[in-house]
């Protein structure tokens, strides 16, 4: 399958010194695999990038289009990454104050869901606050629906909870299991699918694929998944569309996705914006049109806690990405002098 690349770049190369433009489909630590019209080599960012970059999210991601010099065989060379119209970021996992992208350049995320033990609104929410804020169209993708008996309980459950993002419900062990999202995967566009472990991501890519070519497993004893995909990957499906691979995420924390919660819990934000007092802390106060929501049963106090907690792991979020901006200006300004001083 031939590899275009989109009209806002084609011109830009021969402008920037005759290097190449290029899309990232494989990352694995500071290794890169860049595909380019003329096929596929390995890269590695050059030595002024790696100065140049302000934070992690500056580097290359799986989906991004970037400049390269591909003058070496072997090995090409990053020199710029071309802005994003899209990415899907989280914290990194762990105790990191850091952020990490998940893919870039992307149309649809679909945020798979499977139908079993798997099943979690509040997780979802989470995923859907991300993927509002990614600029990219979410899709829940419920997966495995050959595992549960109560299909449209649950589809109406997420519906509530996912208002303006469609819900699909699949089963990649049906033959034509996967046809509802073909309509989205016309040529030249490109879709992500993330979700936890065991969710069926792999084999759905695999049934697009026309092949086994991701690896599988089957259920552990416990009714979840294991994981079988260790790095992000995009692939070229046979009708032109491309696809992201993603590992299984054990958590998603929440990294500067104010909008995202906004938009993923615009009910609850409408509703506070009817409450007596504009400061209003939904505590106490007389008036509140949250709380009373929750006293009529309008409002789900588990959606209310969610919202809640989401709003908080941001404000997190963004003084930790204040603290490692300080951070990096102080450590830039001390390489500075010493190099001014070595040149004394």
């Amino acid at each position: 399958m031939s590899f275009a690349i989109p009209e806002r770049w084609a011109e830009l190369a021969p402008q920037e010194s005759g290097w190449t433009v290029g899309r990232i489909t494989l990352q694995e630590k500071g290794l890169y695999r860049l595909r380019t019209a003329a096929g596929e080599q390995n890269a590695l960012v050059s030595g002024r990038f790696q100065f140049d970059a302000q934070s992690v999210s500056d580097y290359p991601a799986v989906g991004d289009y970037v400049l390269a010099d591909c003058a070496d065989p072997d090995t090409a060379v990053i020199h710029r990454v071309l802005p994003r119209k899209s990415v899907f970021m989280r914290r990194a996992a762990g105790t990191s104050k850091t952020e990490q992208v998940v893919a870039a350049n992307i149309d649809t995320v679909f945020l798979c869901m499977s139908l079993n033990n798997d099943f979690n609104l509040r997780r979802l929410e989470r995923y859907l606050a991300a993927a509002w804020e990614s600029g990219a169209d979410p899709v829940v993708l419920l997966t495995k629906a050959d595992l549960c008996g109560d299909i449209s309980r649950k589809q109406a459950e997420v519906e509530s909870a996912a208002m303006g993002a469609a819900v699909l419900t699949v089963s990649a062990m049906d033959v034509d299991g996967y046809r509802q999202v073909m309509p989205y995967l016309t040529a030249g566009r490109t879709v992500a699918f993330v979700g936890s472990s065991g969710v069926g991501k792999s084999t759905l890519i695999n049934r697009l694929l026309g092949e086994d070519r991701l690896a599988t497993d089957g259920l552990r004893n416990d009714d979840k998944g294991h994981h079988t995909t260790t790095h992000r990957e995009l692939l070229v499906l046979p009708g032109g569309a491309m696809v992201i691979d993603t590992p299984g995420m054990r958590e998603l924390g929440m990294w500067d996705t104010v909008s995202g919660v906004e938009q993923t819990f615009a009910d609850i934000e409408a509703l506070a914006s009817r409450c007596r007092f504009r400061d209003c802390s939904h505590t106490g106060e007389p008036g509140c049109a949250v709380r009373d929501a929750i006293r009529r049963g309008e409002l789900d106090s588990g959606r209310w806690q969610s919202y809640q907690k989401l709003k908080s792991e941001n404000d997190y979020a963004a003084d930790s990405e204040s603290y490692l901006a300080a951070k990096e200006k102080k450590f830039r300004e001390i390489a500075k002098i010493n190099k001014n001083n070595r040149k004394r």
